[in-house]
């Protein structure tokens, strides 16, 4: 079993190596004067268990490129089995044709991961969960769910409601109030164009309750804030969130430093690159991630990984 970074996300890959106990591989990604991305291995890898941590963040074009020329590499190195890691699987969003004369980009990009010669996938809190089924490749989807519930359990948040904020975010929502024996409750949103969003009701009782707002993401935080303040409105004593991918575009973190949150708990699938917070509360997923590699290189089951 080999274990290779990419350049967008090296601390966690290595923290992922820590907690294996394996060395990271050595490689080289660098850049010609025009942009254009060389990678090469600095290592023997035939016959390996290959796995390459690159989640596919902010700049997402460039790290995508990035992993399918590793990918290419890999394969033209005669790895035995070429795994991405891919804690945050960009263009995720654009999952279906919701309007006319539209790419469905999350598909066109589960064929370039292909046709670089992928042979499994692993990745986590897939915004839709159904995008499994754009692969013909396995494809092992983790939840950061015992991360961020083993946290906020010993939070022992009082009269603790649990928060969807929007229709498509029950399921998860539903399965975190389980988990943690609270109450839910569903806000109506009406989304009025990309990136802006606006919540129309709170469906369940907040008054003098605990708010736990749980989502997959948080891009430009619009949603987040405009659900906070419609729960605070409603009598919520105070309002928590909690999300897999801390995307935090534009002015994202100065907006939820001046929104009503105690606390917005969120992973390192994505790197801050030094955003901070005093509300930022930032958990490591790198034991579940390596947990998962190692089933995979052993073919044991990861089911004991879901919660």
């Amino acid at each position: 079993m080999k274990v290779f970074s990419g350049s967008a996300n090296r601390p966690l890959a290595q923290e992922i190596c820590d907690h294996l106990h394996v060395s990271l591989g050595e490689s080289e990604v660098d850049r010609f004067s025009d942009g254009e991305i060389y990678f090469q291995i600095q290592e023997n890898v035939r016959g390996q268990d290959v796995f390459i941590v690159q989640p596919t963040c902010h700049p997402v074009n460039e790290n995508l490129v990035e992993l399918l020329l590793m990918i290419d590499a890999f394969k033209r190195s005669s790895a035995r089995r070429i795994t991405p890691v891919i804690p945050y699987y960009g263009y995720a969003r654009q999952d279906r044709k919701d309007k006319p004369r539209v790419p469905i980009s999350s598909r066109l990009v589960a064929d370039l991961i292909q046709a670089a010669g992928a042979t499994r996938l692993l990745t986590m809190d897939l915004h839709a969960g159904q995008i499994q089924g754009f692969f013909d490749i396995p494809v092992d989807h983790l939840f950061a769910a015992p991360v961020i519930l083993e946290y906020v359990s010993k939070l022992n948040l009082p009269d603790l409601t649990v928060v969807a904020p929007d229709a498509g975010g029950v399921e998860r929502a539903r399965a975190y109030a389980k988990r943690l024996d609270a109450s839910l409750v569903i806000m109506d949103k009406r989304r009025v164009q990309a990136n802006v969003a606006e919540v129309m009701h709170v469906i369940g009782e907040v008054e003098g309750k605990t708010a736990l707002i749980i989502d997959d993401m948080i891009d430009t935080a619009g949603t987040l804030i405009q659900a906070a303040e419609a729960l605070l409105k409603q009598g919520a004593r105070k309002v928590y969130a909690a999300a897999t991918h801390a995307v935090l575009s534009g002015s994202a973190l100065d907006r939820i430093n001046g929104a009503g949150f105690e606390q917005v708990i969120v992973t390192n699938s994505i790197p801050l690159n030094g955003k901070q917070s005093p509300k930022l509360k930032v958990l490591s997923i790198a034991w579940l991630l390596g947990e998962a590699i190692q089933s995979i290189h052993e073919e044991t089951s990861v089911s004991k990984l879901f919660v």
